[in-house]
């Protein structure tokens, strides 16, 4: 799996693509909960320093969720019925950042001043699937880690 930057590397067009729509600040995960089920929830991803991370309360559903199984979908709003600005989904990995200097890092790029008790995670990107339409039709796009080595 890759870091952000790694993904922008592989995939420039899309990165580009997300990271426009990450900077309308609230998009979806999906994550696991401790039956199976898939659960959905918003949530303000960013970038720093090539890396995606995500600030949560410690109580979180979702951040329960991503400890016990990384595994997440994440999915940019839709703002209209024809989904005019297009769709973004990543899937991948997340890891629950522990050590002072990476969660220094994530500090440095969070849009908000996250507070002492919020957990960080980095999500690292596996899939990609971009979904714009063109006259009316979807154009879809699809990109994945191991596809994308040479």
């Amino acid at each position: 799996m890759l870091t952000w930057e790694q993904f922008e590397k592989a995939a420039p067009e899309m990165a580009r693509f997300g990271a426009q729509r990450m900077s309308e600040k609230v998009m979806y995960i999906g994550t696991l909960r401790k039956d199976g089920y898939p659960r959905v929830h918003p949530f303000t991803p960013f970038v720093s320093s090539g890396r995606l991370f995500a600030f949560m309360y410690p109580t979180s559903p979702k951040g329960h969720d991503l400890k016990r199984d990384g595994r997440y979908v994440i999915h940019s709003l839709v703002k209209d019925w024809n989904g005019a600005d297009g769709e973004f989904t990543i899937t991948g990995r997340a890891r629950l950042i522990e050590d002072e200097i990476t969660r220094g890092i994530a500090v440095q790029g969070c849009p908000y001043t996250p507070t002492g008790n919020y957990i960080c995670f980095e999500f690292l990107v596996e899939e990609c699937l971009t979904n714009n339409y063109v006259d009316g039709k979807p154009q879809l796009a699809r990109w994945k880690e191991s596809t994308s080595k040479s």
